[in-house]
């Protein structure tokens, strides 16, 4: 009776650290608003991450690139700097691990029910395997959503793109994607996308409505195309060496937390996406424009060399796989 009673005390203060020792900090680095649904899924891990493990871990969040603008952040992670981020598949490119951006493949993804089988399956899980010899451990995926096209020109038809500047995530796939249609990719951080709007630096960029949203550019954009040609999302990160260091214990329960955040962050990215969509509507500043089926028709051909012109980057094999995903849920094959 007394073992089971002291297993039971042991158990209940396995969290609680004593009054003199330091929580372990997680600092959570993110570019956008908090209330975006990044934003959001953050602010859900640091509520879960703390009160399940009694307070022995403090989660501080830095939104809207307060700590760290996109170009700096995944480097500083794997510095230590700071110990988790949630950044777009785009930022791995850069870093060596050019899978992720097949992620960024034009109509690679036709619907939810596919992404998430590549993100939950082999396919996304080898993938995180891929970053660990970068010193980054892979924990899950977070949604954005689709992205609309926009600009101040009216964008009904491929060709409406020529000679527009576009803003782009550091991509080759972005970047071959907006050359396939004629207009001029520019890379530029996600922090200072609204004053080039504003200023003429890039006529356009391509987002989810959240984004559009949170960050004001349905103010500087006359119009929007709800194209919904590529996939916007996220890989929440942690430096490896910090999560391989944590007790077992608050590792798995921390697993838990994130587990539970990401089937959180999922539904708010398809509600808030929604919601936006109808607040941009609603300004009556941006003319949001739903393509045909024959104008959806036209932006898949247009956009579909992109794919075997970017295999040999991201992976024959990888491409192959995506499109088999696709063609078993009933999607038209590129």
């Amino acid at each position: 009776m007394k073992t089971l009673l002291f297993g039971a005390v042991g158990c209940a203060l396995a969290f609680a650290s004593p009054a003199w020792a330091d929580p372990i900090v997680i600092k959570f680095s993110h570019v956008v608003t908090a209330d975006t649904p990044k934003g959001q899924g953050a602010e859900k891990f640091k509520q879960l991450a703390e009160e399940r493990t009694k307070g022995a871990v403090k989660v501080e969040i830095y939104p809207n690139s307060t700590l760290y603008k996109d170009k700096e952040e995944v480097e500083m992670l794997q510095l230590g700097a700071v110990q988790m981020l949630a950044p777009s598949t785009s930022k791995f490119g850069p870093l060596g691990v050019k899978e992720f951006e097949a992620f960024d493949l034009p109509y690679i993804f036709p619907n939810e029910q596919v992404l998430r089988k590549v993100q939950e399956g082999p396919i996304g899980q080898g993938l995180f395997k891929k970053l660990e010899s970068k010193g980054i451990k892979g924990l899950g995926y977070w949604d954005n959503g689709f992205k609309a096209m926009t600009s101040n020109r009216p964008m009904h038809m491929p060709e409406d793109m020529k000679g527009l500047k576009m803003r782009i995530q550091s991509s080759k796939v972005l970047e071959a994607q907006f050359k396939q249609i004629g207009a001029m990719p520019q890379v530029l951080a996600f922090s200072e996308l609204y004053q080039a709007l504003q200023t003429g630096v890039v006529d356009g960029q391509e987002n989810p409505p959240s984004n559009v949203l949170t960050q004001k550019i349905n103010e500087v954009q006359k119009h929007a195309t709800l194209t919904y040609h590529g996939y916007v999302g996220y890989a929440v990160i942690v430096n490896k060496p910090f999560w391989d260091g944590l007790p077992a214990d608050i590792r798995t329960t921390l697993e838990g937390a994130i587990k539970d955040a990401t089937e959180f962050e999922h539904s708010v990215a398809s509600s808030d996406n929604e919601k936006a969509l109808a607040a941009i509507r609603a300004t009556g500043k941006t003319e949001v424009y739903t393509p045909t089926e024959a104008e959806n028709a036209a932006w898949r051909k247009a956009l579909a060399p992109v794919q075997k012109e970017m295999a040999s980057r991201v992976g024959r094999d990888l491409v192959t796989a995506l499109n088999k995903e696709a063609e078993a849920a009933g999607a038209p094959a590129n």
